[in-house]
């Protein structure tokens, strides 16, 4: 059935136009070679998001975000925190508590750096409430089952957060190895506690996403980087049955429109009763965010 109208939406991937390239441009410039890459504007795969300079080529106040989040029923929204700079999501919280939470941005390669910056950064508010580890970006490249990420998953797992991994091979033009989805069977095993979020949909091995989501409890999928019309079928069918509880809906504005994303929304093939937890009771579940007015 097309997507039920009432449903308050939670959108797990948003980020605020800057006017300034964004979406891990700076961090895909250190590591790419080809000279195609050096001719995009605003965003590392801006030859798969044609369109997306357009939405961030100039900057846009978070209330205009906020009348657009409100025309498209999205009740909340997941955005990128900086641990050395935390202030700008701080004053986000504080203007707009129930709209927004944060998710924070961890490089293991600063190891016991980058854990001690994650849990203070967790604690400046109550509105902080994941972290988000893109191994492909990183410089060195930081596999997602290094060494090196053991010590932020433990802090995860302390802190009781989930944490937001990219997995498949990225749009940037940077090697993939690092994010092959079955990387994250042994951390899965190793931390039965650890709630997982795969990112950018896992592509070319959504069968083995499927598997592992099956495999393991605490393992959950989110749509980002992905429209609509283009979500991978298998997944769609999993969360129609056997995996209702572990697909979520993150919608990638501004590399995607909400116009395309919404436009697009209906015509995907869930059942009655699969769109609630899609679209954020799921969310609201993994991420803790029932105090916060989700």
């Amino acid at each position: 059935m097309p997507r039920p109208k009432d449903l308050p939406v939670v959108d797990l991937m948003l980020a605020l136009p800057t006017g300034q390239a964004g979406m891990g441009m700076d961090a895909a410039r250190k590591l790419t070679r080809d000279s195609s890459t050096e001719e995009f504007s605003h965003h590392p795969a801006q030859y798969l998001f044609k369109d997306a300079p357009e939405r961030m080529s100039e900057q846009t106040g978070i209330d205009e975000i906020v009348a657009m989040m409100d025309a498209y029923g999205v009740a909340m929204a997941q955005i990128s925190v900086d641990s050395k700079a935390p202030e700008s999501a701080l004053e986000i919280f504080e203007k707009h508590p129930t709209r927004f939470f944060g998710s924070v941005g961890v490089d293991p390669n600063e190891g016991m750096d980058a854990v001690r910056a994650l849990e203070a950064t967790i604690k400046l508010h109550p509105n902080m409430k994941s972290a988000s580890f893109y191994p492909c970006l990183l410089f060195p490249q930081v596999p997602l089952d290094d060494k090196m990420a053991y010590p932020v998953y433990a802090k995860c797992c302390e802190l009781d957060i989930p944490i937001n991994v990219l997995v498949g091979v990225p749009g940037p033009r940077v090697p993939y190895k690092c994010q092959h989805p079955g990387l994250l069977d042994e951390v899965a095993w190793f931390f039965p506690e650890l709630k997982i979020v795969m990112r950018h949909g896992g592509d070319p091995w959504t069968d083995l996403c499927v598997k592992l989501l099956l495999k393991w409890p605490n393992l959950y999928y989110s749509t980002s980087a992905w429209a609509p019309k283009h979500y991978p079928r298998n997944i769609l069918d999993f969360a129609n049955k056997r995996g209702a509880d572990k697909v979520m809906f993150a919608g990638y504005y501004p590399g995607l429109s909400y116009e395309r994303i919404f436009g697009e929304m209906d015509d995907i093939p869930l059942r009655d009763e699969t769109w609630a937890p899609f679209l954020g009771a799921n969310a609201i579940e993994v991420y803790g965010l029932e105090g916060l007015g989700a």
